[in-house]
């Protein structure tokens, strides 16, 4: 199964929701999708708007491949599992967030070798089948910057 995951924030990110949707009508694998506060409703693929803590930690665990928005909790998350991590960083021109940092997220996990960052929903299938095969690389605390007290934050919700 792979897991779309968009969070929590009040921003719609439709144009993922919709790719993902056109893609399971050509797979046979299942796709599920935590929507969030996007309106887009998938027909080919199973969602929810939200889940519990215990249901999102298990599909995260369960899945073969794991889609996210650049939210850093769900990337760690998804990093700690030491699941495929195939990010889609929301961006302000499609009104997905209020700006574009997103995409500084995801370049700077994907600079490391810990996902694969995908921008263009065209290219999904591509980052799919290529995070089934990539050497993904553990994520490195160096300390003493924002990456610290980012993961002390994190972890105090461990």
């Amino acid at each position: 199964m792979i897991f779309v995951t968009l969070g929590t924030q009040k921003f719609q990110m439709n144009r993922l929701v919709k790719a993902v949707d056109e893609l399971a009508a050509q797979m046979t694998e299942e796709i599920f999708v935590q929507r969030g506060w996007s309106d887009y409703t998938p027909t080919n693929c199973g969602y929810t708007d939200f889940m519990d803590v215990d249901e999102y930690n298990k599909k995260i665990a369960e899945c073969s491949v794991l889609i996210t928005h650049a939210g850093v909790g769900t990337i760690i998350s998804g990093i700690n599992a030491k699941r495929p991590i195939v990010v889609v960083p929301r961006k302000n021109k499609y009104a997905e967030h209020v700006d574009d940092h997103q995409c500084q997220i995801a370049n700077a996990f994907s600079s490391k070798g810990c996902v694969l960052c995908c921008e263009e929903v065209t290219e999904l299938k591509d980052y799919i089948d290529k995070a089934r095969t990539f050497d993904f690389k553990p994520y490195e605390l160096k300390g003493g910057n924002i990456e610290e007290t980012i993961m002390r934050f994190i972890n105090i919700f461990d």
